[in-house]
């Protein structure tokens, strides 16, 4: 018997920076890379919020190797027939206003994490979405790693026995090249009404390893709203430069404790020769990730009764032989998309949307606590509807 035909997903693409670069380099990549054949992905749109000619110029750096609309606005594209979903790639101060107008227009979303500024636009943007009946997920690609779906199971098995405790640590050195101690005032990351900072870019990675393992995997019906402890130091222009937090689910016993940096590096090298970034912690062993938080490529258990043996298991991110650079892990979010469409599904139960709810609201208790406040201007939840923020 033949196999079946693969669903294929028709992809616009929202904001032509290095992000979305990836992204469209990932969703170009030959399915079979990576043993996928159900689905495969389609670019049919690109649009720029400011020129044709930008948008061109993203076309042919990421080598389309077909016929792709192009487009000066972000309006444009949202009401493109041709188009099933709508990746959002522009900074986390214009999810909201992007997200909720291509929701408007009818089209399922994947935005780009943090999915908002704050938890009450991310409420909106659920509400908008659940009632237009239209696919929503936050882009929170580590997510989808077969890494992170085996290092779950293993955890659900009772591999290490009853988990109690996990640590994370997102962090990267940022200081300037010249060895100031300060960062470069016209980053993205430093500025407020960027929505710039350590916690919601960076810091989301660390809470999420937390949420995956110590809520996610809560039985349904059981499931802990957690208390939240934090401390936050500021940078010159506001945004949070360094975040630790403490996430406890009293009921369960659990506790997980996250830390976030522009300042200093998770690894003491990208090797992370100083150990491992995430630790999941058990009654019967432990669970060690290495790897960036964002991207891990290996995991280690260690038992309580192993006599010092470690298993290590390798989960290397397939790449495309034809292309320079090209597989960076960023398919398999797309790949969930594109199974969730097919099946009429309206969010992913891999990362529901009331989870993001409740991430949400915890980065925002974190980032409060530390007295982070973004502007009105990036904060509101109404929407300018023909387009708000480009």
């Amino acid at each position: 018997m033949a196999d079946a035909v693969p669903f294929t997903l028709r992809w616009g693409i929202m904001a032509t920076g290095h992000v979305a670069g990836r992204f469209v380099k990932d969703l170009l990549t030959d399915p079979s890379t990576r043993g996928v054949r159900d689905v495969r992905h389609q670019v049919a749109a690109i649009a720029s919020s400011s020129s044709l000619q930008k948008a061109a110029d993203f076309c042919a750096k990421v080598k389309a190797p077909y016929k792709v609309k192009l487009y000066a606005s972000y309006a444009e594209l949202v009401v493109d027939s041709d188009i099933d979903i709508v990746y959002i790639a522009t900074p986390v101060s214009h999810h909201f206003q992007n997200a909720m107008m291509a929701i408007e227009a009818g089209k399922a979303v994947l935005c780009e994490k943090a999915l908002t500024v704050t938890a009450s636009q991310a409420r909106a943007l659920v509400t908008a979405a659940r009632a237009r009946r239209v696919f929503l997920l936050e882009a929170v690609w580590t997510r989808f790693f077969p890494l992170c779906a085996k290092i779950r199971a293993l955890v659900a098995s009772g591999a290490i026995g009853t988990v109690y405790r996990v640590i994370a640590d997102n962090s990267l050195n940022l200081e300037s090249s010249e060895g100031r101690g300060e960062l470069d005032n016209s980053h993205r990351l430093v500025k407020l009404d960027l929505g710039g900072g350590a916690m919601l870019d960076l810091g989301i990675y660390s809470l999420t390893w937390v949420m995956q393992i110590l809520y996610h995997l809560q039985q349904e019906g059981e499931k802990e709203t957690p208390c939240v402890v934090s401390a936050v130091n500021k940078y010159s222009t506001g945004v949070d430069e360094m975040a630790s937090f403490i996430i406890q689910f009293p009921r369960h016993k659990t506790m997980g404790i996250g830390m976030t940096s522009l300042r200093i590096a998770s690894g003491a090298d990208y090797d992370f020769t100083a150990g491992p970034p995430v630790r999941i912690q058990g009654s019967a062993g432990e669970i060690q990730v290495f790897g960036p938080a964002f991207k891990p490529n290996k995991y280690c258990v260690i038992r309580k009764d192993g006599h010092g043996r470690i298993e290590t298991e390798e989960c290397t991110i397939p790449k495309d032989g034809g292309r320079d650079n090209w597989g960076h892990g960023l398919y398999w979010e797309a790949d969930e998309c594109a199974r969730c469409i097919r099946d009429g599904e309206l969010e992913s139960q891999t990362l529901p949307l009331d989870e993001t709810i409740l991430t949400m609201d915890i980065m925002e208790s974190i980032l409060s606590g530390g007295e982070v406040r973004y502007p009105e201007s990036i904060t509101n939840q109404v929407y300018q509807s023909g387009g708000g923020l480009a």
